[in-house]
Formats: C-alpha cells, sequence, structure tokens
C-alpha cells in the first residue's frame, strides 16, 4: 500500500499543473454503486472492499470517507497510512478539503468517474479559497495499476417480452413525449441499469448486476447505442435496428455527445430532422439536452453547453421504478421460488448444526452438546453461504446472485455489509447469532431477503433486540399513507420499537428492487438521509422493508422483506388524496425462539400469525414432504400465541 500511495504522489507532481490532492471514488464512468472488477480503483489505492467509499490523497495524507454501513469493516480493512472520516459523524469531504488545503491548490480528478452534482458541489466550496478542480487527461490510478484486470468482452442479450412487459417502441416513445414536455430535443443516458432497461438487453459485465457497459443517447428521431460491439449478437443488433436504435463504438459516445450539442447529430447519421411529429421545422423551440446529475459523469457533461443543458432526474429512473403488470407478477414469482430456496437452506442448516455440532437447533433452546469435529466436517460463512446459493441455483430462470451473499456469525454479523472471505471467514457457533443477507438474479424478477437465526440458547438481551427489530419490520409493512407520502417520512416507523430502548442502526431502511436488473434501486427509498425526501412512494414501487441493530464485537441482526406498493382500502379517504399500503412478496418464517412474545402487542401477534400461514400456503408446492413438515413446524402459533389466532 505505501508503494502505491508513493507512486501516485509521483504522477501527481508531474502533473501540469501540479496536483496537491487526488480524489479516487468508488464509482466507474456509469456513477454505479456495484463496479466491474477493473474499475474497483477505490479498493486497489486503500485496501477498503466496501461499496461506498471516497478516497482523498494528498502529498502527505490519505484519508477515506464512508458511511455507517462500513465503518466497523473500514477500521479492520485500511492501513495505518489511512485516516478513516464517518460521514455524518466527521466533516464532509468538501468541507475538509476547503478548510485544510492550501489556497489555490490544485485537487486531480477523472471527469469520467464523478457525477454532475458532485463536481459542482466540490467547485463551488473550492471557490471559497481559489481552489481548483483539475480533470486528469488518463485515470492516475489505471498509469501505476500493473495487474488491473482486463476488460471482459461479455455477449448483450436481449430480455424478451415475455419479462419485460414493455417493449422498446413503447419505452421509447414515452421517452420522447417526456422530452418534448420539457422542451429538450435529446437525453444522454449514462446509467447502466437504465440503458439496459430502455432497450431491453441484460448483460453480466459487472458481478451480480445483470447489465451491458454502455451509454445510450435518444433525441426526438434517433437512438444510439454506445457499446463494444464485440458483445452485440447479430440477433440482438438486429432487434435493435428493428427499433432504429444504431450501434454504435463505447468511445464514440465522447465525440457524439458534442455533435449533440452542436445540434449536428440527427444530421450526420442522415435522419430527417421532425421525421417523428415531434417537431416539424428548425424554428422547433426544444433546445436543451437532458442529463441526471446523479449519473451523468462531469466528462460528458463538459462536452455540452451549460446554458443548455436540462439538469434533472432522468425520466428513465421514475419509468423504471413504477414496475408494469408482468414485471410485478415475474417479481411475485422470482420470490416464491426464492422463498422456497430459503426453507430448504434453513431446514439443511438446521440440520447440519444439530448433527455436526450438537446444537439444540432451530426449534428448541438448549445448551450446546460440545463435540469433536473434524476439520472437513466444519461449516464456515462461505461454505454454508455456497449451500443457499446451490438451493437457488436449482430454480427455474436462476441467472446468479444479486450481490455477495452477507453471511455472517457473532461478530461479523455486527459488520453491515460483511463479506466473508474463504480463506479469513468465521466457522459457524451454535452459541452465536447467524445472519444472512443474500438475493439472485431470476429471468422474471430480482430478490433480497434478510434473516437471522439462532441454534442454540439465545440471550434475553439478543431476543429483546430480535423483538425490537421486528416490531419495526411488521409496522413499517403495516403502513398506510396518503399519495404524496414519501420514505423519509416512514423511515421512524422501523425505528421507534428500537429507540424505546436508546438503540438504532446507521442504514437506510428500504429501497426499491429491480426486474432483472440491479438489487438497489432508486429513485425512491425509505430512510433518514434527506435524498428519501425527493420522490413520493407510488402504486406499483417495490421497496425493502429492512430494520436492524448492530452490536459492534457481539451480534447483529437484521430482518428483510421486499414489499410492493399498492392502494390501500380505508374507510375514508381524507382530502381526496387516496390511501397507500404494502404487500409483502418475501416468503420464508422468523424464528419463534428468537422472539420475546411479552414484547409483541395481540395486532402483531395476529400479523405474524397471518404471514406465517401465507408461507406455509404459498411455499408448499415447492417444498418436498420433510421440508414441508419443518415449515409446517417453524410457522405453527406458539402456545403463547393461541389466545390470539385469527383466521386466515
Amino acid at each position: 500500500m505505501a508503494d502505491i500511495l508513493a507512486s501516485l504522489r509521483s504522477l501527481m507532481a508531474s502533473q501540469s499543473p501540479p496536483l496537491d490532492a487526488l480524489l479516487v471514488p468508488s464509482e466507474d464512468y456509469h456513477q454505479s454503486e456495484y463496479v466491474s472488477a477493473r474499475d474497483k480503483r477505490r479498493e486497489f489505492v486503500s485496501g477498503f472492499t466496501g461499496s461506498a467509499g471516497l478516497a482523498l490523497i494528498t502529498k502527505n495524507e490519505a484519508r477515506l470517507w464512508t458511511d455507517g454501513r462500513y465503518f466497523l469493516q473500514a477500521t479492520q480493512q485500511l492501513s495505518d497510512q489511512w485516516k478513516l472520516m464517518r460521514i455524518g459523524e466527521d466533516p464532509p469531504l468538501d468541507v475538509w478539503m476547503s478548510d485544510n488545503l492550501q489556497k489555490e491548490a490544485a485537487i486531480g480528478i477523472d471527469p469520467w468517474c464523478v457525477s454532475v452534482d458532485t463536481a459542482q458541489r466540490w467547485e463551488r466550496a473550492f471557490a471559497k479559497k481559489n481552489q481548483k478542480l483539475v480533470q486528469t487527461s488518463t485515470n492516475l490510478v489505471d498509469e501505476i495499476w500493473k495487474n488491473r484486470p482486463p476488460a471482459e468482452i461479455n455477449p448483450a442479450v436481449d430480455h424478451p417480452l415475455e419479462f419485460a412487459g414493455r417493449s422498446v417502441a413503447e419505452k421509447l416513445k414515452a421517452l420522447r413525449e417526456k422530452l418534448s414536455s420539457e422542451k429538450a430535443r435529446g437525453i444522454i443516458i449514462t446509467a447502466l441499469d437504465e440503458v439496459a432497461w430502455l432497450y431491453n438487453i441484460r448483460g453480466s459485465d459487472v458481478s451480480y448486476s445483470p447489465v451491458v457497459h454502455a451509454f445510450a443517447i435518444v433525441t426526438l428521431n434517433s437512438a444510439f447505442l454506445y457499446v463494444d460491439k464485440r458483445k452485440v449478437s447479430s440477433k440482438v443488433s438486429s432487434s435493435l435496428q428493428a427499433n432504429g436504435i444504431e450501434v454504435r463504438e463505447y468511445g464514440a459516445v465522447s465525440s457524439d455527445a458534442a455533435m449533440l450539442a452542436s445540434n449536428q447529430l440527427d444530421q450526420a447519421t442522415g435522419v430527417n430532422f421532425g421525421q417523428n411529429g415531434v417537431c416539424q421545422n428548425d424554428t422547433c423551440d426544444n433546445d436543451l439536452i437532458w442529463v441526471d446529475p446523479a449519473s451523468c459523469c462531469y466528462a460528458l457533461f463538459s462536452k455540452l453547453d451549460a446554458n443548455k443543458v436540462l439538469l434533472q432526474q432522468s425520466p428513465l429512473a421514475l419509468a423504471k421504478a413504477l414496475k408494469n403488470p408482468v414485471e410485478l407478477d415475474g417479481l411475485k414469482n422470482a420470490h416464491i421460488r426464492d422463498g422456497a430456496a430459503v426453507v430448504q437452506y434453513l431446514v439443511w442448516l438446521d440440520k447440519q448444526m444439530q448433527e455436526i455440532y450438537g446444537a439444540s437447533g432451530y426449534f428448541l433452546e438448549g445448551e450446546v452438546t460440545s463435540k469433536k469435529i473434524p476439520e472437513t466436517m466444519k461449516l464456515t460463512e462461505v461454505s454454508v453461504s455456497d449451500k443457499l446459493e446451490g438451493f437457488r441455483a436449482s430454480k427455474e430462470h436462476f441467472r446468479g446472485l444479486s450481490f455477495p451473499t452477507i453471511s455472517s456469525v457473532g461478530p461479523n454479523a455486527a459488520i453491515i455489509h460483511y463479506s466473508p472471505q474463504a480463506k479469513t471467514c468465521a466457522e459457524l457457533d451454535p452459541n452465536s447469532i447467524y445472519l444472512f443477507d443474500s438475493g439472485a438474479q431470476y429471468l422474471d424478477g430480482t430478490t433480497d431477503i434478510t434473516r437471522t437465526v439462532h441454534f442454540g440458547k439465545p440471550s434475553a438481551h439478543e431476543k429483546a433486540c430480535y423483538t425490537s427489530v421486528l416490531k419495526g419490520h411488521i409496522a413499517l409493512g403495516n403502513a398506510r399513507f396518503p399519495n404524496g407520502t414519501n420514505g423519509y417520512s416512514l423511515d421512524i416507523l422501523a425505528r421507534i420499537p428500537l429507540w424505546r430502548y436508546g438503540l438504532d442502526y446507521r442504514h437506510g431502511t428500504g429501497h426499491g428492487i429491480g426486474s432483472y436488473l440491479n438489487v438497489h434501486e432508486g429513485p425512491h427509498q425509505i430512510s433518514f438521509r434527506p435524498q428519501a425526501r425527493n420522490v413520493p412512494l407510488q402504486v406499483s414501487m417495490t421497496v425493502t422493508d429492512e430494520p436492524g441493530y448492530y452490536e459492534d464485537g457481539n451480534f447483529g441482526i437484521r430482518l428483510e422483506n421486499v414489499l410492493v406498493i399498492k392502494e390501500a382500502d380505508t374507510e375514508f379517504n381524507f382530502g381526496d388524496k387516496g390511501y397507500l399500503s404494502f404487500e409483502h412478496i418475501t416468503w420464508a418464517p422468523y424464528q419463534i425462539k428468537l422472539i420475546d412474545l411479552s414484547i409483541l402487542t395481540p395486532e402483531e401477534i395476529q400479523w405474524l400469525n397471518r404471514y406465517h400461514s401465507k408461507c406455509r400456503e404459498i411455499l408448499a408446492p415447492s417444498l418436498h414432504k420433510n421440508e414441508m413438515e419443518w415449515l409446517k413446524k417453524a410457522t405453527e402459533p406458539h402456545s403463547s400465541f393461541v389466545g390470539h389466532m385469527v383466521a386466515t
């Protein structure tokens, strides 16, 4: 790591002007959350493997900013050459740089890896001391990264209408209508999942996300896909051409953005201006170029006339989030298969923990019968997560995992985005909590589920914490709220049961989820973060419900289901707003052994009974006899529930 920093500082000094600081973000050219191996520049320079973070290297310091999900992980992974900066607790990066770097300091960035929003925010902060943002002509990290992984040539594939639910022609028509209404004559689309969604293509360029490294430009009259042409088969090329989409090389997006700015792109392709009937003459007042400031890189924005740019959230973000009926059916079916895989995994794991470790198991509370275990029989966080992947892989339409499985025992479960590694991961422990957060990519939907279990005798404190998380999970899932409500307003519902004990968690409570796309999908979210105010929750959006509690050095608890937003059937309709509610589409039991029944209200117990009854009903056709017997036992009303049973 010292050699890397020394090499970078040498390169910084050789630039014109010499750089006083260098920023290395986590993102790729598309501002992606998950990036390919060759784009993990921040991980390469810092050693920190989390998905979110920003590295700053000065002449004599190295600092890394990351959020609450990663505080513990970063503390463990950063060398003593790095200082961790905790977002929300320490000064933000732009404030720190403005205050601590000298006047007129030159701060280097690769403009392809920084969004318009971020670059402009930094420029405003730097202006106070005449500090300047310098766009480097090459990425300095790439220059010193000797064994940088090569670019993979993975094929792009058509995403059939039977899964997409809407044709490319329909999507392009709706997009052009939106462009016209906003007085825009074109849009540059940079987010990988938006390109994939608009053109109904998928790929495997980024692990866990079925996307293709590509840009798109759409004008009122034409459409382009910028991609390594080696990835495009004649079949995919034909379907793109049938929809009026011209395939161009990935690197051509830069020059084409400049041509778009000068209104020469359509003419250069021989397109007759106004052929779609949107504008019929050269006096058309649609003169803006639309770019999403959160996802468009600064490099492409710099090709445009800033006075003629519409800096506004991409219209595709909301269109993609509002699932059509085919996508909703697919998501529900995918979650049924996924729920069956999770139950099969729990059945297997329960048996293994009893047979190998002498644990009392999923259902009983008892002391562990200590046994001497041969090395070859030991279960690890990685070996069991591989088994879970195997159960999923046996299901119809399976295409891979949707993110690296968080399989975590005891203290590791307190690391919110823990990623076990085969050489260093922990062995399973029947005396400790086990948390697994996992999901899969299926052709008809993307899944994400978290369950927390204990195969021995949980403590009263662990039960109280688990039950408080469950209460918040139920409270959010049962919410009814008027149209126009955003996720910021609902986030508190999941935290109140924890707050009663002075407990909390450092992550958001819910994110959208894609339809065989990214597992984290905006533009909406349920969170305490201010951006959760930006987009109201709407019918047919998906969102997760995942409160948690994490005790450093001891254990972590999280429970997560995917919900679909639907219209609520309320007795009244105050203000004629219309009311909304949630529908659970994730199916797997909550562990009764971890619940302190005295903390639950009768209404919460009723909800638990109804949910568990639906689990049995919905998963029954997908399970073998012994698995179904296990599920019946896992979902039967505890004796303390009997007085609260309701008809399902």
